[in-house]
């Protein structure tokens, strides 16, 4: 299965704050926040939605097609990725850009508060979808991440234009697009993306009802954090599926992009909506004990030990009839 991930490409500057955002809010006063939080240590990571995405799909045995905009800083980067399975041959180098930075403040409950700079992420929106296809033979599905606005509008056109299935997952950029430019990133998705947070965000913003939503597109997949995840589709019952355990909790900044990962290499091996959830709770679970969303290693062996002890020997038995982890 041919898989295009777009989506931001980004370096992440990560940041602990040992107290509680939330003792630090005085509620008579939200209209005029004004706060500096003195910070443990400073991680500078590979980052980036889509990237994040096409690591993790890499490390798993699959290559994803990573599409995107970068500055001429990418260099070491790209070989990264390309070391780990991602196919860079589509990502459009700016000649005046740096890569987009992000920069993300964790408090002890695992809060964030983040900003994200666009930089080369900007002339995403120059990207076309259709020399993608044809250098490599035709697309299966492609996943429209956070992004350049324009570049997430432009993408979700072109596959509804050339009928190519896609996977809508605005995440981050809910914040910044009115409602009438989430109908268009959503409307006729085969998949829709969200935790739980922007699951309510998409049909406040929308004006859509959860009916009405599962009604614009096949699959609803939720993230509920600690609580696993949780598929909907039009006219049947919910399944949800509980988290992977995690041996420790380091970071979650790319928890969920490591979700989506597993979740695109089981349905690139055509296993079933569950087993797609499950595969997704435990790559997620690898990232939360690693500070940074490109910083575990899976291997083949261990993954389906914990896939085995987490959702029993049948699911370790599927997956592994398909699964080519990274490392031994």
């Amino acid at each position: 299965m041919r898989i295009a991930v777009t989506g931001s490409i980004a370096t992440d500057n990560l940041m602990t704050f040992p107290g509680r955002f939330g003792d630090q809010l005085i509620a008579e006063q939200l209209d005029r926040v004004s706060l500096s939080f003195l910070v443990d240590d400073l991680q500078i990571r590979r980052g980036g939605i889509a990237a994040n995405i096409a690591f993790g799909m890499g490390c798993l045995g699959l290559t994803p097609i990573l599409v995107g905009a970068v500055g001429a800083d990418f260099a070491d980067y790209r070989s990264w990725l390309e070391r780990h399975g991602v196919d860079c041959d589509s990502i459009h180098v700016s000649e005046i850009h740096h890569t987009a930075r992000f920069l993300c403040t964790t408090d002890q409950n695992h809060n964030q508060i983040a900003s994200f700079y666009t930089g080369a992420m900007a002339e995403a929106r120059e990207i076309e979808l259709r020399p993608v296809a044809d250098r490599v033979g035709g697309l299966d599905l492609v996943l429209i991440g956070a992004n350049d606005p324009d570049a997430m509008l432009r993408h979700t056109e072109e596959c509804r234009q050339r009928g190519f299935r896609f996977a809508a997952d605005p995440s981050q950029q809910l914040a910044r697009m009115d409602g009438e430019q989430i109908r268009q990133l959503v409307d006729g998705a085969d998949y829709l993306f969200a935790n739980d947070y922007e699951k309510a965000l998409v049909e406040q913003k929308t004006g859509w009802s959860d009916e009405e939503v599962l009604g614009r597109v096949q699959v609803r997949v939720t993230t509920l954090g600690p609580k696993g995840a949780r598929i909907d589709r039009a006219g049947e019952p919910s399944l949800h599926v509980p988290p992977a355990p995690e041996n420790a909790k380091a970071d979650p900044t790319g928890v969920g992009d490591a979700f989506r990962a597993g979740f695109l290499a089981s349905l690139g091996w055509g296993l079933s909506l569950e087993r797609c959830a499950q595969v997704g709770n435990l790559t997620a679970t690898h990232v939360l004990e690693h500070v940074g969303g490109q910083e575990y290693e899976l291997s083949q062996r261990r993954f389906l030990e914990r896939l085995g002890a987490a959702y029993g020997a049948e699911a370790a038995e599927e997956v592994g009839a398909h699964i080519r982890c990274h490392h031994p």
